[in-house]
């Protein structure tokens, strides 16, 4: 029976003796190697965490104390030792998520997932506690130097250090990278704590006794006067935590259990706020995720955990790719442009243009808020800024877009990936507000490419708006097939016609392209004529939808954001304003919060597949239009006819 299988709880793991616990790092680092390679999911971060979060759950009793984690991606090995060892369906519906979450146990107390909101769940936290006299709970934050880079950790850090007699500990997990290294000043002086020479710091105490305890470094602070001074001087705060009044241990070393352990349990009985600095190794214990520069191991999809090679080798392109190859080739035309991001450099696509202008690339951190209103200030002085986030991490950023870009009518590109269903990340990480939030920003233009080519001129119809914010989203996906329209009314693309006179719209956002198109081939064996058109840009809404849906007795919007004041309510609204009588049904994600599984799962599950769409589509119609049911072999001819209408062999392609 291995060491891990016997640790079911926190307190199997409190009651095992210390010497075991080497053997069980070691356990759990094989564990995660073996199994996180086979699933995909997030792997260098949590090979650093293995002692720090023994540590943390010997000196804490979770779930009377409460530990928060930021981000959640680092929380595996807390899976694994409150009781969740069953990692074969991780990131995969009906499996474990691959972040905390409080539908899978008591100890999960905060799904954080999204960067730098750990210290405010703690904040308030710990004022529960005090106000409600539970003197006896503690409670833990554990925040790594990348999410530090968030101005919501330092608004919390605040208030935090303004409460001298309220317990809070911060565990700042520092292994110098979030998705890739840490930049900035924050990540300037803590590498000068980690690299300061020293040889101890006072991690212990008695009655009227200090005694010192070796750690990694001493940081660059004044020299301790001695044990007369007491507690309170050899913990005199100093470089960046002075201003703030926080008391200070560290660096400890992260893979040390018996000096985290020590300074963990010093943290916990000192009765205020303190931050235990600890220095970690993201990916430790895996030669190539320690070694890898690169932070491909970040998180992974299934690998061979020997080869690192792909389990299943993509076959396609992915849109970010595309995007970055575009934007480094509107680069090198366009020395105006330049290119921001939110410590997110690889996953957007921006290594390529980075690699070519890095004097014309800013990584701003994990600030959003700072990212666009600093584009807001770069497009004042005369550039043209392309912010690349994930569409999820724009939600934090809203009012800088409205107040900050549009209120200036400036010309900022936000391209924002991972838009509509992502699916294994869960509920934070489907980008399926940005579309709803969006729409009420005037002035703001919103493209959603449905193909590659698609991508690439909207791309540069973006960044030619010198006068307005511009958005141009896409999913996280291999891109499908060139999609070609069969004409171009207005600003808007006919992708079919199945009809002389067909009686629906359909409309499809982005990506869903394919499945209206395969929708109204579907339809049309049902009886029903249809027309698919992708507008392009979705906001504004383009003058031409309304004269086209006009011609339609029915129009049925698709989008893959949430339905609630999405494009499908916007269209409605200009149909009515243009005093279009004409019904429309909305498609699109419920407004609900989706569970992790796959995106193809989701999209199924939610209607936005052909099958999906042509069944809801055909329901309305039947309804609206007061069509009987009617056998295939009694359909008139006209719609027998319309399957070989010479506009559908233009559409073969993709529906292969």
């Amino acid at each position: 029976m291995s060491l891990l299988s016997s640790v079911t709880s926190p307190a199997d793991l409190r009651a095992l003796p210390a010497a075991e616990l080497p053997r069980l790092a070691g356990e759990i680092r094989e564990f995660l190697i073996d199994a996180v390679t086979r699933t995909g999911g997030h792997l260098g971060p949590n090979l650093g965490v293995v002692e720090l979060t023994i540590a943390l759950h010997r000196a804490f009793d979770s779930p009377h104390d409460r530990i928060v984690w930021d981000t959640g991606h680092q929380s595996y090995v807390h899976k694994l030792l409150t009781g969740r060892q069953d990692f074969s369906g991780l990131r995969t519906k009906g499996g474990l998520s691959g972040y905390p979450s409080r539908a899978e146990s008591e100890h999960d107390l905060v799904e954080n997932s999204h960067a730098s909101t750990a210290l405010s769940y703690a904040d308030g936290l710990a004022k529960a506690a005090q106000l409600l006299g539970q003197h006896d709970r503690h409670t833990v934050a554990v925040i790594g130097d990348g999410a530090l880079t968030g101005g919501l950790a330092w608004e919390a850090l605040n208030n935090i250090a303004a409460a001298k007699d309220r317990p809070l500990v911060i565990v700042v997990n520092d292994n110098e990278r979030s998705y890739a290294r840490t930049i900035g000043g924050l990540a300037n002086h803590l590498a000068t704590l980690r690299t300061t020479q020293g040889y101890e710091r006072f991690l212990s105490w008695g009655k009227g006794t200090l005694q010192r305890t070796p750690v990694v470094g001493q940081p660059i602070f004044e020299a301790l006067h001695g044990a007369k001074k007491g507690f309170k001087d050899a913990f005199a705060p100093q470089g960046m935590f002075e201003d703030l009044g926080l008391k200070y241990l560290g660096p400890i070393d992260g893979h040390d259990l018996d000096a985290l352990e020590s300074a963990l349990g010093k943290a916990r009985g000192f009765g205020g706020p303190v931050i235990v600095h600890c220095l970690t190794v993201k990916g430790r214990g895996y030669r190539p995720a320690e070694q890898d520069e690169a932070d491909r191991f970040h998180a992974v999809n299934p690998i061979d955990p020997y080869t690192c090679l792909p389990i299943s080798p993509s076959n396609g392109v992915s849109w970010t790719s595309v995007f970055g190859d575009e934007l480094l080739a509107v680069g090198a035309e366009r020395p105006d442009v330049v290119a921001i991001t939110a410590a997110m450099l690889q996953p957007v696509g921006l290594a390529k243009f980075a690699k070519a202008y890095p004097e014309r690339t800013f990584d701003v951190g994990i600030a959003e808020q700072h990212a666009v209103t600093s584009a807001a200030g770069l497009a004042t002085g005369g550039l043209h800024p392309v912010v690349a986030v994930y569409a999820t991490f724009l939600n934090r950023a809203f009012d800088q877009v409205l107040m900050d870009v549009a209120l200036h009518r400036l010309g900022v590109t936000f391209v924002l990936d991972r838009s509509g269903v992502t699916g294994p990340d869960g509920a934070s990480h489907n980008g399926m507000w940005d579309m709803s939030i969006l729409q009420v920003v005037p002035g703001l233009r919103l493209a959603a490419p449905r193909d590659a080519d698609e991508l690439r001129a909207q791309l540069r119809e973006a960044v030619d708006v010198a006068d307005a914010p511009t958005v141009v989203r896409f999913p996280k996906a291999t891109i499908g097939p060139a999609v070609p329209a069969i004409e171009r009314v207005g600003g808007v693309d006919v992708l079919l016609r199945t009809g002389e006179l067909p009686e629906i719209l359909l409309v499809t956002v982005g990506t869903t392209a394919a499945a209206g198109l395969d929708a109204a081939r579907l339809l049309l064996a049902e009886g029903f004529t249809a027309t698919v058109v992708d507008p392009r840009w979705v906001k504004p809404v383009d003058p031409a939808l309304p004269e086209l849906a006009a011609r339609h007795r029915l129009v049925v919007t698709v989008e893959d954001n949430g339905r609630a004041g999405g494009v499908g309510t916007a269209i409605a609204q200009a149909l009515r304003d243009a005093d279009v009588d004409v019904p429309v049904r909305v498609l699109g994600l419920p407004q609900e919060f989706l569970g992790h599984a796959a995106r193809g799962e989701i999209l199924e599950e939610t209607g936005l597949t052909g099958t999906g769409v042509a069944a809801q589509t055909a329901a309305f119609a039947k309804h609206l239009l007061q069509v009987p049911e009617r056998p295939a072999r009694e359909r008139p001819a006209r719609e027998r006819s319309n399957r070989d209408l010479p506009n559908r062999g233009a559409n073969q392609r993709h529906a292969g």
